[in-house]
Order: C-alpha cells, then structure tokens, then sequence
C-alpha cells in the first residue's frame, strides 16, 4: 500500500471535513509512528507545519476530538462484532468485557490548568486523572472515550458541578448505549471488570440496572452474608466483613486453577480458590471469590464478587484476569503514543491530545483492507506505518525525475538542502 492510499483510509476512518481535515491527518500520522517523543516540536516537523498552528488546534478544538474517537471506536467495534465469539478463545460464557480502570497523566508542575497531587504508593505525583473504559471483543481492545476527572478549583473557574470518579463512572455506565457500538446485543453475554477502587455499590448496581454481568475485586472490609445467614437474620443485621467470612467458613475447601498464559513464554499460575454463594450489601445475590496466587506469600488474596451465578470457578478467575488488559493498554499509549508527552498548559489541550492519541492506537490496531496484519506488537505496526509514510518522498522524487528537467531539478533541490546545513 502506498502513502496516498494509506492517507485516504485514515481520512475515511475519521471522518473529519473541511478546512480542518489535513491538520487532523497530519496530527495522526504523526501520533502512529515511533519517535523520540510526541511532542508539538516534532508535530511541526513532521508534518512541515507551524508549532503554534497544532497549539491553537488542539486548544479550540477538543470538541472535534472527542467526536472522532467516539466515531472511530464505534467503526472498529462493529467491523469486529460482525462476527462476535466469545472471550478468552471461548473459554467463557461472555462476548463483551468492558474493563473500568485509571491512570495518572503526569505533568512538571501543579500550575498547568487542572493539575493535582496524587498519592500513587511510592510518592507524590503531579498530574491529570482519566478514568479509562475498553471494550474487549474478540479479544481485542477497543478504548471508549476517557473520563477526565476535574479538580474543584477547575470546576469553580469554569462553573461546573464538582463530581467525584465514582459519580462519573455511574453517569458513564447509565448513558452507554452499547448497541451504537456492537449493534443488538444480548445483556447477559456482557461482563464489566474492575479492581477493588470501583466496589462501590452505586456503580454495582449501575451496571444490575443495565442486567450487564461484573467481575469487581472486593475491598477486605466490603459487608457481605452467606446465604444461609441472610436466610436466618433480619435484614440489617448479620453483615461481615468479606475477610472475615471466608475466615469464618474454613470448612469450605480450597479448589486448584491452572492457567496458561497466551504469552510467547506460555507459562503456567496456579491459584488456590474458594467460592461461597453469598449477599452484597445494597446489591444483591452474587459468588463470592477468595483467590492467592500459589507462589506468592499470604497476605495478597484477592476477594472477588460476580452476579454471574452461572459462571463456574474457573471462568470467573480467567474472567478476573482480562482486566490485565487495560494495563497493558495504559503502558503501550505511554510508551509509544506520547500519552504524557504533551506539554500544553490549557487542560482543553491535553483532552484533545488524549483522545487523539487513542484514536492513533484504534487505527494502528485497524489495518485497512488489503494490508496485511502480521505484526503482533505495537512498535512493529508503527515501523510498518513509518514506512509507507516515507514513501511519499520516494513517490514524489520518481515524478520529479520522470517530468521535463527533473534531473535538474532535483539537483537543485539537494543542493539547497546541503547549503542549508
């Protein structure tokens, strides 16, 4: 595939009209190919444009960005759910996992516009909140246009309503509407995973509103009962702590899960589980899961909940462990996407350079038809598409050399460009 052919899938791909169309491009080819940092410096050179023209791109049109994310996540997931099978090479009973996790932007200094400190274990770290939400289909990943989390100051100086992470999420969760993505769908082939910062039962019973499945990795101190227990006991009593209840039930065996990773190194984990059918606090009927990995010391068991009541054991840890995939995604748009290279200091700017750069990596992920899809990592799709890129100065020095002069020509131009150095 050659470079105009390449540019026109892109085009088409994003949609984008008008005046504002090569600048989006440009931005783009920019974002999906590898180098030394993704800043507006290296835009600027890239694409022969201005460093000031991306600035005011960026800042006055975020808008434009969030449209076309939305736009380009919805064209992917339905090219993909044409023939939707289901999860983990279909070891499980569902088709679609929405994965809710979220990462710190990191930033130099706290007087960048919407700026905080974050506690994130190891130290302080200055920066921006996005709560990210993928669909996984087929076992690919499709990212949802990001929640970004507003400070109170930010909200005061632009008049709008402080909310916190999980009041955003709830709202999230309540105006999705999946079918714009995948078409008609049944409920109960959906799952939602999410680790122990989003058991919180508005957004548990969010997604039991929605009759969606979930996976959430419980906090030790979470209210649960035994079913037998909430038989027994009046409703507002009788609630234990989830650590406490597997301490309590000791007669309920460990069960052994063997999984193989789909690494290159295929290794082998061994888990130690046990399941009780037990009640979630203002939520309702659900498993509850006490899994540890064998080979690492006690004191880091994960305490699992799933409504699910079909899924076996087996599934349901599997399950848990596809949210692995939203951390890999988070690492590769660090890596290799420029997610933190921005340096804007307007928090317009950062949105609209975030929903770009996960619009890059829907597309790298996207080949168009009739280009083969043999590389497996993200480096090995940007080498390929800085390739067909340079192959626009190839193409455009074989028209030079084929017109009237074009040898002269072409001379003159590596001259000046020799000079120039």
């Amino acid at each position: 595939m050659n470079y105009s052919e390449y540019r026109d899938w892109v085009s088409h791909c994003i949609g984008v009209k008008g005046r504002l169309k090569q600048v989006c491009i440009g931005y783009l080819l920019f974002l999906m190919v590898a180098v030394r940092k993704h800043s507006l410096d290296e835009a600027a050179r890239f694409s022969g444009l201005s460093k000031s023209g991306y600035s005011k791109f960026l800042k006055n049109h975020s808008g434009l960005a969030g449209e076309t994310l939305a736009n380009v996540s919805r064209k992917q997931a339905k090219r993909i759910a044409n023939a939707l099978q289901h999860l983990a090479d279909n070891k499980l009973p569902w088709k679609i996992a929405i994965v809710i996790d979220s990462t710190i932007q990191k930033r130099a200094t706290r007087h960048t516009d919407n700026a905080q400190r974050f506690n994130h274990g190891k130290g302080f770290v200055i920066g921006h909140q996005w709560t990210n939400i993928i669909v996984i289909i087929n076992d690919m990943v499709i990212p949802l246009p990001p929640i970004p989390f507003h400070t109170k100051n930010y909200c005061r100086k632009h008049a709008l309503k402080y909310k916190t992470e999980h009041d955003l999420i709830v709202e999230y969760i309540t105006d999705l509407n999946l079918e714009d993505y995948i078409g008609p769908y049944n409920p109960k082939e959906v799952v939602v995973l999410a680790d122990s910062g989003y058991d919180d039962k508005r957004i548990e019973n969010a997604i039991e509103r929605k009759k969606w499945n979930f996976i959430i990795s419980l906090g030790k101190n979470r209210s649960v009962k035994s079913e037998k227990t909430y038989a027994d006991t009046p409703q507002s009593r009788g609630w234990s702590q989830v650590a406490d209840l597997f301490r309590n039930h000791r007669r309920v065996k460990w069960q052994t899960i063997r999984i193989i990773t789909n690494g290159s190194k295929r290794k082998r984990i061994d888990f130690r589980t046990r399941q009780i059918i037990g009640y979630l606090r203002f939520v309702g009927k659900v498993q509850l899961i006490c899994s540890e990995c064998k080979k690492r010391p006690d004191g880091r068991r994960k305490y699992l909940a799933c409504n699910d009541l079909k899924a076996t054991l087996r599934q349901i840890v599997i399950g848990y462990r596809m949210r692995w995939f939203i951390e890999i995604f988070h690492k590769e748009v660090k890596m290799h996407l420029g997610f933190e290279d921005v340096s804007a200091r307007w928090f317009l700017s950062v949105k609209a350079h975030v929903h770009w750069v996960y619009c890059a990596y829907i597309l790298l992920h996207a080949p168009p038809p009739g280009m083969s899809d043999q590389a497996h990592s993200l480096v090995e799709k940007q080498r390929k598409t800085r390739q067909i890129i340079d192959s626009r100065q190839i193409s455009r020095v074989r028209l030079m050399l084929t017109q009237f002069g074009g040898v002269e020509k072409y001379k003159d131009e590596l001259l000046t460009a020799l000079h120039a150095l």
